[in-house]
């Protein structure tokens, strides 16, 4: 029968301990490494499917713990007045988003969901949420700091049911009355629309000194992630005919229905939500040119798009 001394038994654990503790090791989990480290790492490990799945935001009302846990869904949302009860509690809110979250956080790589809500006038689907005027009231004021403490607000009481992100502003320039959803453009005027973008401000903090250009930033656990859209030129469309075309050179286009997204940008704003409109006949989730080339490339946004 061989025998090993006791020198010879701790090298062999040792080299098995070492073994195990790479072998779970996972870079994409240590807030230690770079995050383009930690995304590289995450990357590598992810399958098509995880891939399709993170990309992928369904409704609330079907984002079942299975449904989270064999597709790998990356976001939930609550549809307009989609609630988990009538007149449900901040308590009754969190459970539901913290219910999908375990499932998500129990998957193979363990990426929590981001869970998105419309509050866009205040916390509008929560019973007894302060409510808010809507934009076109709020861009009359012409009060950048007014809309700043909304934002202030708004994210605290989001936060309070668990959310982490409100899909709001809305920055649309409307150029037409009889648009139907003229009432969430704070204003004809991209001046004023350029104006109101604080309330990110007031949603997400305000930026750390030196920050890049393009890159996302929340401040904190009171505060949300924040939505500028939608992108772009929802608000000029022919006729104000709702998801219509919106015709418009490429000067035009940049100096009525662009300058707020600059502005949005330069307040760091988490995410930005296309346009289901078009530009000049072509839909805007299929403009490369317009998505990928000029927002991601030539803006350097960082942060994350949605479509709508």
């Amino acid at each position: 029968m061989a025998k090993f001394s006791i020198p010879k038994l701790g090298f062999l654990l040792l080299c098995c301990l070492a073994a195990l503790t790479e072998a779970t090791y996972m870079k994409y989990k240590d807030p230690k490494q770079p995050l383009g480290v930690r995304i590289k790492d995450l990357m590598r490990r992810m399958t098509l499917a995880e891939k399709i799945g993170q990309m992928t935001q369904i409704e609330r009302t079907v984002a079942t713990p299975d449904a989270m846990k064999n597709y790998f869904i990356g976001s939930v949302l609550s549809g307009g007045g989609s609630v988990p009860a009538q007149k449900a509690t901040p308590e009754t809110w969190i459970e539901m988003v913290n219910t999908i979250q375990k499932a998500s956080l129990s998957t193979r790589l363990g990426i929590p969901m981001i869970y998105g809500i419309d509050a866009v006038h205040g916390h509008n689907n929560v019973y007894k949420a302060t409510i808010f005027p809507h934009n076109i009231g709020l861009g009359v004021t012409r009060d950048p700091n007014l809309v700043k403490r909304i934002g202030e607000a708004t994210a605290l009481e989001v936060r309070a049911t668990g959310i982490p992100y409100a899909f709001a502003p809305c920055i649309a320039v409307c150029r037409d009355p009889r648009w139907g959803r003229c009432y969430e453009s704070y204003s004809e005027d991209h001046k004023i629309v350029q104006m109101m973008t604080e309330i990110i401000t007031g949603l997400q903090g305000g930026l750390p000194v030196h920050s890049k250009k393009g890159v996302p930033f929340v401040a904190g656990k009171n505060k949300v992630a924040a939505c500028a859209k939608h992108y772009v030129g929802d608000g000029g469309t022919t006729k104000g005919i709702n998801e219509n075309n919106t015709v418009i050179s490429w000067n035009g286009l940049l100096s009525i229905h662009m300058p707020a997204y600059f502005n949005s940008i330069a307040k760091g704003v988490a995410t930005i939500m296309t346009s289901y409109s078009s530009w000049n006949g072509k839909k805007m989730h299929a403009n490369h040119d317009l998505v990928t080339d000029f927002l991601k490339n030539k803006l350097k946004f960082r942060g994350f798009v949605i479509s709508d």
